[in-house]
């Protein structure tokens, strides 16, 4: 078994189209476009401004084994106060020496970097994918969210890992009326002067801000939580262009002032399991085929400044959201939740969604 370090364009290629390989027969894979997989890792990606990665591959009898970097985040560093490192983007064949001999690189360039913890996978921040995937796995993944095989918990209890936190994902069917709770929640809301708009596409960038104001604040003390900063934001913004849109993304504002967000997103992922990573004349047919049928959302995201909670915003954004997809949409996925985020938790409760899967982020000292 060897350890690569990726230093070179080919050792790159031979990192991203790994998983293929690994997936190559799992009906569930939905693998982003190789062209934005190639430059989401070049130094276009505005991460790499405040963090230290390096990533290596496992080779054996001159076959790829796995893949996994290492990452030192000046960011959670300083925004945190604790010296904790990260590993992402593991992807590994059934073979625990293969694992080890990955985690170990990790822990050996976390040390010689000064951490105290180890902690993963993130890819590349809790403010992406992160942790693996244990409960669920008869279900395919939801857009953005992470996929993996069953083995990949053992593999992180053998190397000693252990359970750092677990993240919630629920489904439900898209409501034909919201429960009454909600209902008056919501007219409360707008009794005390709430109003939700549309976000405006044409002027992303300026309702990109809007966004991080409300982001930063309200999920601020969230376990793992990092702001974004502007570049961030802005890369942020151009990935998730293609898939926003403007009825189902909406900003609560009070007097102006952006007070709470909610973002719905179609399920891409019925379009990337049919296009295999290829932009091709063939894929792009196909895309605009199984577009028109994604019959399933995620939300994405939910925030709510913490001065204006419990007066019914996030209960209006729900009503002004779901009355955008009814008829067109059947199914809706709340994630990620953390498992101690009691508030969101029995808001989810009240719509009836059920918990349908569970990632875990693991973590050891060093």
């Amino acid at each position: 078994m060897k350890i690569i370090e990726v230093r070179r364009d080919e050792e790159m290629e031979e990192f991203i189209k790994l998983p293929f390989a690994l997936y190559r027969d799992d009906p569930f894979f939905s693998p982003e476009l190789l062209r934005d997989q190639r430059e989401y890792f070049s130094a276009s990606n505005p991460f790499f401004d405040h963090a230290d990665v390096r990533f290596f591959i496992a080779r054996r009898d001159g076959e790829t084994a796995g893949r996994i970097a290492s990452i030192v985040n000046h960011d959670h560093l300083r925004y945190w106060g604790e010296r904790a490192g990260f590993f992402g983007f593991f992807e590994s064949v059934n073979d625990p020496a293969a694992a080890e001999a990955l985690l170990e690189r990790v822990r050996t360039e976390l040390l010689q970097a000064g951490m105290a913890l180890m902690r993963g996978p993130m890819n590349f921040s809790t403010n992406e994918q992160c942790g693996f995937l244990i409960e669920g796995f008869q279900y395919p993944p939801m857009l953005m969210t992470p996929y993996n095989p069953p083995y990949y918990p053992e593999l992180m209890q053998r190397y000693g890992m252990v359970k750092a936190k677990d993240l919630l994902a629920f489904i439900a069917g898209v409501p034909e009326a919201l429960p009454g709770k909600i209902e008056r929640a919501a007219l409360m809301a707008e009794q005390r002067g709430i109003r939700v708009r549309r976000l405006e596409k044409r002027r992303l960038v300026e309702e990109l801000r809007a966004f991080k104001e409300v982001y930063n604040e309200a999920w601020g003390r969230n376990w793992g939580f990092l702001p974004l900063t502007d570049d961030e934001l802005e890369y942020m913004g151009r990935r998730l262009k293609p898939v926003i849109s403007p009825e189902m993304t909406l900003i609560a504002e009070k007097d102006g002032e952006p007070v709470g967000f909610l973002g719905l997103v179609p399920d891409f992922n019925l379009v990337l399991r049919r296009m295999k990573g290829r932009l091709s004349p063939v894929s792009i047919i196909k895309a605009l085929y199984y577009r028109s049928r994604i019959r399933d959302l995620r939300l994405l995201l939910l925030g709510v400044k913490a001065s204006f909670r419990r007066r019914g915003v996030d209960a209006l954004l729900f009503r002004e959201g779901f009355k955008a997809v009814r008829g067109r949409y059947e199914r809706v996925e709340f994630s990620w939740i953390l498992e101690d985020n009691t508030p969101v938790l029995r808001l989810v409760d009240i719509i009836g969604a059920r918990r349908y899967k569970r990632y875990r982020v693991y973590e050891r000292p060093l």
